[in-house]
Protein backbone atom coordinates (compact mmCIF):
# COMPACT_ATOMS: atom_id res chain seq x y z
CA UNK A 1 0.00 0.00 0.00
CA UNK A 2 1.56 3.83 -0.52
CA UNK A 3 0.35 6.46 1.64
CA UNK A 4 -0.72 9.79 0.08
CA UNK A 5 2.62 10.92 1.21
CA UNK A 6 4.85 8.39 -0.86
CA UNK A 7 2.25 8.92 -3.45
CA UNK A 8 2.63 12.45 -3.84
CA UNK A 9 6.32 12.19 -3.62
CA UNK A 10 6.44 9.45 -6.44
CA UNK A 11 4.40 11.27 -8.62
CA UNK A 12 6.59 14.65 -8.11
CA UNK A 13 9.63 12.44 -8.97
CA UNK A 14 8.21 11.10 -12.36
CA UNK A 15 7.18 14.57 -13.76
CA UNK A 16 10.94 15.11 -12.85
CA UNK A 17 10.38 17.77 -9.73
CA UNK A 18 11.81 16.04 -7.95
CA UNK A 19 15.62 14.60 -8.71
CA UNK A 20 15.77 12.34 -5.40
CA UNK A 21 14.43 11.40 -2.34
CA UNK A 22 14.38 9.46 0.73
CA UNK A 23 14.99 8.90 4.40
CA UNK A 24 17.96 9.96 5.81
CA UNK A 25 19.29 8.00 8.89
CA UNK A 26 21.51 10.73 11.08
CA UNK A 27 22.97 9.83 14.67
CA UNK A 28 20.58 12.29 15.78
CA UNK A 29 17.67 10.56 14.10
CA UNK A 30 15.66 9.83 11.02
CA UNK A 31 14.69 12.26 8.42
CA UNK A 32 13.70 12.84 5.00
CA UNK A 33 15.14 14.67 2.30
CA UNK A 34 14.11 15.32 -1.15
CA UNK A 35 16.06 17.38 -3.77
CA UNK A 36 13.98 19.28 -6.04
CA UNK A 37 14.92 21.02 -9.39
CA UNK A 38 12.59 24.56 -9.19
CA UNK A 39 12.55 27.80 -11.00
CA UNK A 40 12.01 29.53 -7.34
CA UNK A 41 11.57 29.61 -4.01
CA UNK A 42 8.11 30.06 -3.89
CA UNK A 43 7.95 26.96 -6.29
CA UNK A 44 9.50 24.61 -3.76
CA UNK A 45 7.25 26.57 -0.75
CA UNK A 46 3.79 25.11 -2.67
CA UNK A 47 5.37 21.92 -3.26
CA UNK A 48 6.26 21.49 0.53
CA UNK A 49 2.43 22.62 1.70
CA UNK A 50 1.43 20.36 -0.92
CA UNK A 51 2.32 17.53 0.86
CA UNK A 52 -0.60 15.67 2.24
CA UNK A 53 1.76 14.73 5.65
CA UNK A 54 2.36 18.53 5.81
CA UNK A 55 -1.07 19.04 5.53
CA UNK A 56 -1.90 16.62 8.54
CA UNK A 57 0.29 17.88 10.58
CA UNK A 58 2.21 14.76 10.71
CA UNK A 59 5.93 16.10 9.27
CA UNK A 60 7.20 19.69 8.59
CA UNK A 61 9.75 21.00 5.72
CA UNK A 62 12.24 23.17 5.64
CA UNK A 63 14.14 24.66 2.05
CA UNK A 64 17.66 25.29 1.87
CA UNK A 65 18.52 26.38 -1.32
CA UNK A 66 21.25 25.10 -2.93
CA UNK A 67 23.40 25.98 -6.70
CA UNK A 68 24.58 23.40 -8.12
CA UNK A 69 28.29 23.20 -8.64
CA UNK A 70 28.38 19.67 -10.56
CA UNK A 71 25.79 16.92 -11.61
CA UNK A 72 26.81 13.46 -12.79
CA UNK A 73 24.77 12.07 -15.48
CA UNK A 74 24.45 8.33 -15.98
CA UNK A 75 24.54 7.20 -19.05
CA UNK A 76 22.16 4.44 -19.95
Amino acid sequence: MVYPHGRYFQEHFAAGTILLFGPVMAASGAFGLAVLEVNSEEEAKRFGEGDPSVRAGLNRFEICPMLVAAARVKEP
